[in-house]
């Protein structure tokens, strides 16, 4: 009788070592087992991979809540029109007004047009700068280098060049002879215009809103450097008197979203 007790002592022993290395195996990415149990197990333990975590990025902080957003671009009442809310949500956040470190290196006061990365900087003291988006059009790329925002409009008239008259016809109704095309939510001027004159020249260069908010971040086909309408009240109630100007055609050094 001792003698089966013994036996089976030592079959219970066994198969509970067994069962134990098994647990064990469960619990970590290794199996763990000895020479003594392979010996006892008919095949061998299967190798588990380790699990590898997905690497987590973390999102690019937004420029702004979108509370903040809402306020900025919203229906604004001026001179007189009823400028529609901006759908931003449909406008790459870059572009939004925001404070950024200043990437120019420009005196306060200073307004800078980076045409290829599609920002316009307005620099303030202590380092930074109100970054806004801006569209450009043909006439956008026309010019470069620095001068002076002599003349500011408020609801501007436009008055369309004679070679984009010459280009499309029907434009001759809003020509300089004409009067031009009178203030409105329609006019490509939209509801700020700056004048850019170097050595007292006319630049024919203008900083002018839009109610084309589609055109912001992109090369158009017409136009100088277009703001959404918000934007240019914004820059026109900012900037000094006679600010300098300085329009650089390729990227400044530093400039990103």
């Amino acid at each position: 009788m001792s003698r089966i007790s013994s036996t089976l002592s030592r079959r219970t022993f066994i198969f509970g070592s067994l069962a134990a290395s098994a647990t064990l195996a469960g619990c970590s990415t290794v199996p763990q087992t000895g020479p003594g149990d392979q010996a006892q197990l008919k095949t061998p333990l299967p190798t588990i991979k380790p699990v590898v975590e997905p690497e987590v990025v973390a999102p690019a902080p937004a420029p702004a809540t979108s509370p903040e957003v809402a306020t900025r671009y919203a229906q604004l009442q001026d001179g007189g029109f009823t400028i529609p809310a901006i759908p931003y949500e449909k406008i790459d956040p870059k572009y939004y007004r925001q404070q950024v470190v200043d990437p120019t290196g420009e005196p306060a006061g200073t307004v800078v047009v980076d045409t290829a990365s599609r920002f316009l900087y307005l620099v303030q003291p202590g380092g930074k700068a109100l970054r806004y988006g801006v569209g450009i059009g043909r006439e956008g790329f026309a010019w470069k280098g620095e001068g002076t925002i002599h003349w500011r409009q408020h609801w501007p008239r436009w008055k369309p060049p004679t070679d984009m008259i010459a280009r499309q016809p029907g434009l001759a109704k809003f020509s300089v002879a004409n009067g031009g095309m009178a203030p409105g939510l329609k006019n490509p001027l939209g509801a700020r215009a700056l004048y850019i004159f170097q050595d007292g020249k006319d630049t024919l260069y203008r900083l002018h809103g839009t109610p084309d908010w589609r055109s912001i971040g992109k090369a158009t086909s017409s136009g100088c450097v277009r703001l959404i309408n918000q934007d240019a009240i914004d820059l026109y109630e900012r900037i000094p008197y006679h600010a300098r100007i300085v329009v650089y055609q390729t990227p400044l050094r530093g400039t990103g979203a």
